[in-house]
């Protein structure tokens, strides 16, 4: 389970004069099941990746906390990152080392043996179909090959809870669907907590069991495909979508009573 409270995170860009102070993040929540594929949609710079980045250990947020299975991560983060399995934006492959190589590798960082390591990338070459790739270099993969690599490496340890920052981009429509089916089975068989951020409808009503909107930084609405377009009055998970985040937007720059207009 991945418990997500209060997040905020604010960036400084530019230097000297021209600096300005950017409020990424301010009070993401929610909580993610096991068992679950829970989908954080928003639009572009709503605060998803920021949101997933922290959860993974990578950035510090300036309040609130992330727990993984009751742990917190930025106070316990080698803990925390035992139980997680991460594929960011940057699939990060060695270009040098064979598809086996760099899944054994992450699997030793892990604390695998080395024995350990190369059963599960056996394993995992099985389950997402990608036993040609194993002894290939990465150099020149396709983004599908790159995407089920990066994958396998981030399941190498086993882990109860993944997170995936839009694991779609610049797939073709085979090794997407190819995904869709390996989170599933991950829910279904191996009762996986699953968090995933997206902008494509299509994926969240195909795969979310639950649905994280996020506008500005903030969490908006919170619940399944069903839910939401109930609550908005749609019968289009799109709309519903538009409804919820831009009208979020278009609150938070009205003109405020007796204000200019």
């Amino acid at each position: 389970m991945i418990e997500v409270h209060q997040l905020r995170k604010r960036f400084t860009q530019g230097r000297g004069a021209t600096a300005r102070s950017v409020l990424a993040v301010d009070g993401v929540s929610f909580t993610a099941a096991d068992g679950r594929i829970t989908g954080l949609l928003g639009p572009n710079g709503a605060g998803k990746t920021t949101t997933l980045r922290i959860a993974a250990a990578l950035i510090t947020p300036d309040a609130g906390r992330v727990q993984v299975d009751g742990i917190d991560v930025a106070a316990r983060p080698t803990a925390a990152l035992a139980r997680m399995g991460v594929l960011s934006d940057a699939r990060g492959l060695y270009p040098r080392l064979t598809a086996r190589e760099n899944i054994v590798y992450y699997g030793r960082l892990h604390g695998m043996t080395r024995s350990a390591a190369a059963a599960r990338a056996e394993a995992l070459a099985h389950m997402l179909d990608m036993q040609l790739l194993l002894d290939r270099r990465t150099d020149g993969f396709s983004q599908g090959e790159r995407m089920k690599t990066a994958l396998a490496r981030a399941l190498v340890h086993d882990p109860a809870n993944i997170v995936l920052d839009e694991p779609t981009n610049g797939l073709d429509v085979l090794a997407t669907r190819s995904l869709r089916d390996t989170l599933r089975r991950l829910r279904d068989e191996h009762g996986k907590c699953i968090v995933f951020s997206t902008h494509i409808m299509q994926e969240v009503e195909r795969l979310c069991d639950q649905v994280v909107v996020v506008s500005h930084g903030r969490t908006v609405a919170v619940g399944s495909v069903a839910e939401l377009n109930a609550a908005s009055g749609q019968a289009d998970f799109e709309e519903t979508f538009v409804d919820l985040a831009f009208s979020a937007d278009e609150r938070q720059h009205a003109p405020q009573p007796g204000g200019a207009t």
